[in-house]
């Protein structure tokens, strides 16, 4: 597949401007305008000059700050940059309104190609994974590594905890649901996401759990919050009906990088029964399950994800990393990991 099935939006226009999100100590945010979009790349500066780039993609109804405990921690192993998705974080909308795979991936595109930093180290959690998948099949050029966290890749038999976030995708659930939970406070939503997306909420910091309510606040305050998050849910499910050669799974066998995949055994949004298909899908692919951990296993267990990081990059440098040959699945190492 070649890079014109991303295909081409209108320039950009003037975007609605929003409230500065928090960043943290270290971090820097800036704005980059593309055409049809403007994005938020959050960064660290460089330990040292030479460190090779590192891109990390969030999830749906996530943000670059779910990177920022992953990013500290590979200071002086990557040059990292997070980026806020389109209508996620702290970048406004895309001027066409499409939230596709296709779209998302698009955008993370052009702007890689726009900063001249690919090849990158590519990480993605969860839609963040499906469109991080999508870039590494059909730019393989601009993908040293892939790291992908609880991608959400088709599966026939979807959890019943995910039900409800597959359903924001149905025309008119999401404004049956906001009228529903109007009521409902930053903080109550807040408890609903951690219970969600956690194995162990209580591993959430206090400080950390205000911050994110905090951001919940600033997000519902903005007129395109459930649009983003309806539109994205859409997006991601009709990417699970597509076959051929535009499936996701499809496009992950055809996927060329070195990549590692982390499955969190409690995640109760991506099946933790899917790990061992990841790992046979992915040609080139290394495995680490983590039994404790929910859908945000970077944020829940950011030492040992960035441990296996390091690891997966040793491995890939190491003189003989292109020659040792062999079927996918067996390569494909699994390394169980406990709290």
């Amino acid at each position: 597949m070649s890079s014109t099935e991303l295909p081409s939006v209108p320039p950009a226009s003037v975007l609605p401007k929003t409230v500065s999100v928090r960043v943290a100590e270290g971090e820097r945010l800036r704005s980059v305008g593309l055409p049809g979009a403007t994005l938020k790349i959050r960064s660290r500066p460089p330990a040292r000059e030479g460190l090779e780039p590192a891109l990390y993609v969030h999830g749906l109804g996530g943000s670059s700050q779910n990177w920022s405990a992953l990013m500290a921690l590979l200071d002086g192993v990557v040059d990292s940059e997070a980026v806020d998705l389109p209508g996620f974080g702290d970048s406004p909308p895309p001027d066409d309104g499409d939230y596709s795979v296709t779209a998302h991936a698009r955008a993370v595109i052009r702007y890689l190609d726009a900063s001249a930093r690919g090849p990158v180290h590519l990480l993605g959690n969860s839609l963040g994974g499906a469109v991080s998948t999508r870039v590494a099949a059909v730019r393989p050029d601009l993908v040293r590594t892939l790291t992908l966290v609880s991608p959400a890749l088709p599966e026939l038999r979807i959890q019943r905890t995910a039900v409800p976030t597959g359903l924001l995708g149905v025309p008119g659930v999401a404004a049956l649901f906001s009228r529903f939970t109007r009521e409902w406070t930053a903080e109550q939503r807040v408890r609903g996401v951690t219970a969600l997306c956690y194995g162990d909420p209580g591993r959430v910091a206090p400080e950390s759990f205000q911050h994110a309510v905090e951001e919940m606040e600033r997000r519902l305050r903005l007129p395109y919050f459930w649009d983003a998050m309806t539109r994205s849910a859409r997006g991601l499910v009709n990417a699970y009906t597509l076959g051929g050669q535009h499936g996701l799974w499809r496009q992950a066998e055809r996927v060329l990088a070195p990549t590692l995949l982390v499955y969190g055994g409690r995640d109760q949004l991506v099946g933790f029964r899917m790990a061992q298909r990841s790992a046979r899908a992915f040609r080139d692919s290394r495995l680490l399950t983590l039994p404790d951990a929910g859908h945000v296993a970077m944020m829940e267990y950011p030492e040992t994800v960035a441990t296996a990081f390091r690891e997966l990059l040793a491995e890939t440098r190491a003189p003989d990393a292109g020659t040792r040959a062999g079927p996918a699945a067996e390569r494909a190492g699994s390394v169980d990991a406990g709290s």
